[in-house]
């Protein structure tokens, strides 16, 4: 599928994704995520797999009932060698049995031609402290493993989420590349564009693209709101690499910084059609083709993104 998904990529001019899947799990199912590998051990639960096939499905069936492409993530973002050698479930092969569960609920769709699973990765520490992050060679060495396990298993592309650090994202870029299929780098930003770690989010595209062979398929931003990301966009001119190499966002419905979301004890979430019409914006005024949700997202914040990109189209 790697083959039509990069075909559905370059001629689609919209492409939905998942909304959030952790925070949701998390603070609307108050479900216990195991503390190595979050929603990933969920997969060996049959009350687990129920709610995610739950969740998954009706994603999935938002974008296909507007007649849109849609993307969902195995439920890896921490599934990396380290944290499965540290669990329960270190004799499983979770990132192979996070594709299939997916696989299986693909193949339940009749019409299924246009969806597409990601192999999800995150970096080794926490995402919203870029002063743990790994250098490059760490990066390379650490996460070849499970970019291998989820390329092997059969993912349509890989993607790592919430990437706040040029140097770690380097790293898993180069791991990502050498399995010779599609791959995205989704970073996380501050609003005056930058990455956490202070470098401008175009200087990283430009790094990233002349040192890694083959280059992202695309780059991407998650875990902010969608009023940040357009501050962010702002900060650069029309003829900027980012216009040409920046292709979705997988937006917070909370306005406050990631820092702050990550140390809340509540869930902060913004009115789901206020946050529709701002995303399905994007598609309009910056041509974004990748559009979903991340923390504090829902079903109905998804809906509302939908049902806003088809009325921008009409």
């Amino acid at each position: 599928m790697s083959s039509k998904f990069v075909q559905a990529f370059e001629e689609r001019k919209l492409i939905l994704t998942e909304g959030s899947i952790i925070e949701r799990l998390r603070r609307g199912f108050n479900y216990a995520l195991d503390d190595n590998l979050l929603n990933a051990a969920m997969l060996y639960d049959d009350a687990g797999r129920k709610i995610l096939e739950e969740i998954y499905s009706g994603y999935i069936k938002l974008g296909l009932d507007e007649n849109l492409p849609v993307i969902i993530l195995t439920p890896t973002w921490r599934a990396n060698s380290l944290r499965i050698s540290n669990s329960q479930f270190a004799d499983k092969n979770i990132n192979r049995d996070a594709f299939e569960f997916l696989n299986n609920i693909r193949n339940k769709f009749f019409s299924n031609e246009d969806i597409f699973i990601g192999g999800l990765m995150g970096v080794k520490g926490d995402s919203y402290k870029p002063e743990v992050a790994l250098n490059r060679d760490e990066a390379y060495l650490f996460h070849s493993w499970q970019a291998k396990q989820l390329a092997e298993a059969g993912v349509d592309f890989l993607i790592a989420s919430t990437v706040p650090s040029l140097k770690e994202g380097t790293g898993i870029a180069k791991a990502m590349a050498a399995q010779n299929i599609p791959y995205i780098i989704s970073f996380v930003i501050h609003p005056v564009g930058s990455l956490l770690d202070g470098t401008m989010l175009d200087e990283a595209i430009k790094y990233i693209d002349s040192k890694i062979e083959p280059t992202p398929l695309a780059f991407m931003v998650n875990c902010v709101h969608p009023s940040i990301f357009i501050k962010a966009l702002e900060q650069f001119e029309a003829d900027n690499i980012i216009y040409k190499r920046l292709y979705g966002l997988q937006a917070n419905a909370s306005d406050k910084s990631p820092e702050e979301l990550d140390n809340a004890d509540v869930l902060h979430s913004d009115d789901p059609l206020n946050w529709g019409i701002l995303m399905a914006d994007l598609s309009n005024r910056y041509k974004m083709k990748v559009l979903g949700g991340c923390c504090g997202t829902g079903s109905k914040h998804i809906k509302c993104l939908t049902e806003n990109l088809i009325e921008s189209k009409e």
